[in-house]
């Protein structure tokens, strides 16, 4: 079965003079595989007639146009929003008094199926030309859901949705933080969440004013607090440091005691941690996306990891992911490309203490620690942004490149433009394209205009652009902000590859606690208290960070055999008590 997908936001027809029609074959026979629609003057192609020779797709310059073929088993979609546009296939079954999670990248169709499970979301089997209800008892008798949309077609079923982008929130709630969460509670447990996630400090505020962590956290309390059968919490711990990360999942376990709950998830460990099994979401983005059948937490997040689903004999990506064993690496003796005094940095009402430490060659180090301690102002001195308060301006003869935490959209141009200026003559060369344009997935987004790029699109476009300034040191804060799983391991391998060639250095502020450990050969510690005091460790060896700030936290890791990638042990599981109770919070074998 052929299926084409047309992205509309890309397709430029006036720009192109629809290269994609005028190069199409099928005028030729008696009737035409690409017409122009009259209302919109873009292209539509007839799947029926189209034979799959994929003209159109190399001659449009906008990249706007995917044919693919999928196995006949799926000639029926759960649902198609139009002609030529996204396609989903198959549904996840949701188990009641469980956690389900969902993996997959982003634009597969994991937001669209909880909105279809949650009831949001009529499904049209495929047939979006008619605007009449399916029958979905009679499309899934004999199956789990068939039980599911009953429930949902008698309204026997209620649930509660907690959107992806929480940043909307202030332009649909007003008023008061803490009059909106008693107000919305059905459950009488509002005050208890905002214990548990913290969030005392922002109940006096006004929605308007909080910040994008305070806002997430005042959504998950929102969808948790109302009276539902279900949950569906869609990206909850994107804004979140690593401790309010493990405290919403803490809470969603507590949660799923007596309740069913969907959760979609990029941060491996917190998605391992709360999930009790998963469906991976699998297909080309924005084209079609393929749910697997359900399996363990364990075996999903591995066989995601290699790229094949054995059920569906599918390969994904060409690459397995594998985590190797870096300490006895990071403790040979390395040349000092930079040694940083100890540092002081005060503002009103917060102050920053850091220990000097050394960068050597070849080595890429994790900050890691709570949000509001100071991080990103460590990352602003060593780049020359901020001067320390107990010396001059940080200054070296290396030269540097800096990926600020907020980047701003005011580049008047394309993707193409602003790259080429900055990597000038590298540009053009197989060598860049190979390095950073495609693994970085920036060859699809080229003509887009930076102003006008998603939030992931443009943290890869600021990656590459950082990437691309000829430097001895590069500083990168929250690089994996707004990214997908595949797309925050794809950075992971670029910056462990560039680094390692070059025999440069790298300095990375993370949260996500897989990719710090895929990525660092060391780590920087930061504690103390958010907004008012900020402490810095000097780079310590990998195993000696990580153990010093899980158990701040008071949670564990052990290695999974085979991938080598770092486990979070269950909350008081024999494991997590074994650990603790000989100090080894971040187990280093497998």
């Amino acid at each position: 079965m052929r299926i084409a997908v047309i992205d509309y936001d890309k397709c430029q027809p006036k720009k192109c003079n629809l290269l994609c029609l005028n190069y199409c074959p099928g005028p030729r026979m008696n009737e035409e595989t690409i017409i122009i629609d009259e209302e919109t003057k873009k292209p539509i192609i007839s799947e029926a007639l189209c034979s799959g020779c994929g003209i159109c797709v190399h001659k449009c310059p906008y990249k706007a146009i995917s044919i693919v073929n999928l196995p006949e088993e799926l000639s029926k979609p759960i649902h198609q929003y139009g002609p030529n546009t996204f396609r989903l296939y198959r549904l996840p079954m949701p188990k009641e008094e469980k956690v389900l999670g969902l993996i997959g990248q982003n634009g597969v169709g994991k937001t669209s199926a909880i909105r279809i499970l949650s009831g949001e979301l009529y499904p049209n089997i495929g047939d979006y030309e008619s605007s009449e209800r399916k029958n979905l008892i009679s499309y899934f008798r004999g199956t789990e859901l068939q039980g599911y949309f009953e429930k949902i077609e008698s309204k026997n079923i209620k649930s509660s949705l907690k959107p992806q982008y929480v940043d909307k929130l202030s332009k649909v709630a007003k008023g008061n933080t803490g009059e909106l969460l008693e107000k919305v509670d059905e459950r009488g447990v509002s005050k208890e969440l905002i214990n548990e996630l913290d969030l005392k400090d922002a109940l006096d505020k006004d929605i308007s004013v909080l910040s994008g962590g305070e806002l997430q956290r005042v959504a998950v309390i929102a969808s948790m607090s109302k009276d539902a059968d279900i949950y569906f919490l869609d990206e909850p711990t994107s804004y979140l440091d690593i401790k309010q990360r493990l405290n919403v999942a803490k809470s969603i376990r507590k949660l799923a005691e007596q309740k069913t709950v969907v959760v979609i998830e990029h941060d491996l460990a917190i998605l391992d941690y709360l999930s009790d099994y998963i469906h991976i979401l699998y297909g080309q983005p924005g084209v079609y996306g393929i749910v697997s059948t359900p399996v363990g937490v364990r075996i999903g997040i591995n066989m995601y990891l290699d790229g094949y689903i054995k059920e569906d004999n599918v390969r994904f990506r060409d690459e397995s992911i594998k985590f190797y064993q870096k300490e006895e690496k990071s403790l040979i003796a390395k040349e000092a490309l930079l040694d940083y005094p100890e540092f002081e940095k005060s503002y009103d009402s917060f102050s920053l203490k850091t220990e000097g430490g050394e960068l050597n060659k070849g080595e890429i180090i994790g900050i890691l620690g709570p949000n509001a301690t100071g991080k990103s102002t460590f990352i602003k001195i060593l780049a020359g942004v901020l001067e320390p308060d107990n010396g001059e301006k940080f200054e070296t003869e290396l030269k540097i490149s800096y990926k600020p935490q907020y980047i701003k959209r005011d580049y008047d141009g394309t993707v193409r433009n602003l790259l080429s200026e900055v990597a000038k003559g590298k540009f053009h060369t197989n060598i860049y394209k190979t390095e950073i344009l495609k693994p970085l997935e920036i060859d699809p987004i080229l003509e887009n205009s930076v102003s006008e790029l998603s939030g992931g699109e443009l943290q890869r476009v600021a990656i590459a652009a950082c990437l691309s300034r000829d430097a001895d040191l590069y500083l990168f804060d929250e690089p994996s902000a707004y990214l997908d799983i595949e797309q925050r391991l794809n950075f992971s391998k670029v910056l462990r590859r560039f680094i390692g060639e070059k025999e440069i250095m790298a300095v990375v502020v993370e949260h996500d606690l897989v990719s710090l450990d895929y990525t660092s050969d060391k780590a920087i510690v930061f504690s103390g208290r958010p907004s008012v005091l900020g402490n810095a460790s000097p780079p310590l060896q990998l195993r000696q960070g990580m153990n010093r700030f899980l158990k701040e936290i008071g949670i564990t890791f052990r290695r999974e055999p085979g991938s080598g990638r770092p486990r979070s042990n269950k909350l008081d599981s024999q494991k997590d008590q074994e650990q603790k109770k000989s100090g080894e919070y971040y187990y280093f074998k497998t």
